[in-house]
């Protein structure tokens, strides 16, 4: 009797599940994505058009996969910024601990998922391809103001003495 109990139970769950009707005709019928939802990681620009990223490595520390690959340099005024930046998408898991981790909000995840390529090759994605004209989810976010940095060289203090500690 239990037997027939738990195949008619099981059974009862299948034809419960025909009636809905979930399915999408992808791509004219887009998914609805959850708010939190981690895409593909895009560079991102400041509200005055300069990039966010200041070369601090902390996104490829983080990066559990190691698909993330930057050098860094200094500006003239004084400021730095990534010289090179690649992700390997191929390799990339979508984690989100590079968004976390960025202490400049320059790298967040983009709510794209649909990007197939026949290459290997092709899902390395370099900088060029990465940053984007807008300032993505935090629009009027400075990391130089809220930081305190300035980004201008101070100039050298008169009447110094450099083997004392007195100002």
């Amino acid at each position: 009797m239990r037997l027939w109990h738990g195949l008619l139970a099981s059974l009862w769950t299948t034809l419960r599940q025909l009636r809905r009707r979930d399915t999408l005709q992808y791509p004219e019928q887009q998914p609805k994505l959850g708010e939190r939802w981690r895409g593909r990681p895009i560079l991102t620009r400041d509200p005055d058009g300069e990039e966010r990223c200041v070369a601090c490595e902390l996104c490829s520390a983080v990066c559990p996969t190691h698909c993330i690959a930057l050098e860094g340099a200094d500006r003239p005024n004084g400021r730095r910024f990534a010289q090179s930046f690649r992700i390997n998408f191929a390799r990339c898991i979508y984690c989100g601990l590079c968004e976390e981790a960025c202490p400049t909000v320059a790298i967040q995840l983009s709510p794209e998922f649909a990007f197939a390529k026949t290459e290997r090759g092709d899902f390395v994605y370099h900088k060029e391809a990465l940053l984007i004209d807008g300032t993505g989810k935090h629009p009027e976010y400075r990391y130089y103001d809220h930081a305190g940095v300035r980004t201008q060289a101070l100039p050298e203090p008169r009447n110094c003495d450099p083997r004392s500690n007195l100002p």
